[in-house]
């Protein structure tokens, strides 16, 4: 079977967790930082180090089979991919902000306005959806000083923290989408032994990384508490301890949850407590 070509970002916000994620998932590789392209030397795949805005088109056109890439990026190329795993990282969101002396209250303000953006595309689907009629100006890059060098009304860009926005008299107006980073395929590709593989590795990665693994020991007479509030992958793990009143309980938590589950269980009657992290969860 032919190796298969994943593309990700060479430099940029995406490119040190997409590097993560495929060291996590057992692939060796090097000199990532000096070349375009990398071969894994333990599994069928080599690696594309591509601007962002190129890797949608080169997994559409079949130069590369997979790529990882924000969502914002793929709406705006229009490529037609397989959306194949949502990867939690590299989350933002698309918003139009405006000066924050602006008289721009409503989005209605916005008809006979000029906004600024990388992103013309998603605005132009945006303001068509709404009904608004403005002009966009395309550009590259500082998006944000547009207002203030009176090139634009309002701009359209990526929103993390809000500090970029601050800092130039800027603030949010209205979210036009939410963007995390994705793993995508050419169509098809999915019936790929090999891509399958790969799909499941980084899927047990992403169960880890989104749990914790937890010992605690606890009397038998309150175990039933204690089992309804960690179901575990299946069920939670039961140990007798040396003493016969006395158990131990082996189970995961969402991180999520994790607080709200440790301090119901000290509730519970949990005692001697150890929590883990967790490197893979193979479903």
């Amino acid at each position: 079977m032919k190796t298969l070509k994943i593309a990700i970002q060479k430099s940029g916000r995406l490119n040190e967790k997409s590097v993560e994620i495929l060291k996590n998932c057992g692939l060796s590789f090097e000199n990532y930082k000096s070349s375009l392209i990398s071969s894994v030397t333990n599994f069928p795949l080599e690696i594309l180090f591509l601007r962002d805005d190129d890797i949608p088109e080169y997994v559409q056109d079949g130069i590369a089979d997979l790529g990882i890439v924000g969502e914002n990026i793929i709406q705006e190329t229009n490529a037609q991919v397989s959306y194949l795993q949502k990867l939690g990282f590299g989350k933002c969101s698309l918003k139009i902000a405006v000066p924050v002396d602006s008289n721009i209250a409503q989005i209605s303000d916005l008809n006979g306005k000029a906004i600024a953006t990388s992103y013309p595309n998603i605005l132009g689907e945006y303001l068509f959806k709404n009904k608004i009629s403005a002009q966009i100006r395309n550009i590259s890059g500082s998006v944000e000083i547009g207002p203030g060098l009176g090139l634009s009304d309002a701009i359209l860009d990526i929103v993390s923290t809000g500090g970029t926005l601050k800092s130039n008299g800027l603030k949010p107006f209205v979210e036009v989408m939410q963007s995390e980073a994705v793993l995508i395929g050419n169509k098809n590709i999915e019936t790929n032994s090999n891509v399958m593989e790969l799909l499941q590795r980084i899927q047990s990665v992403l169960r880890a990384k989104n749990t914790k693994y937890v010992v605690l020991n606890i009397q038998r007479k309150n175990l039933e508490k204690i089992i309804g509030l960690l179901p575990g992958v299946k069920s939670p793990t039961i140990v007798p301890l040396f003493e016969s009143e006395w158990v131990a309980v082996h189970s995961v938590i969402e991180e999520q949850d994790f607080w709200e589950k440790i301090n119901a269980l000290k509730a519970a009657g949990a005692e001697g407590i150890v929590v883990m992290p967790v490197e893979k969860i193979i479903a």
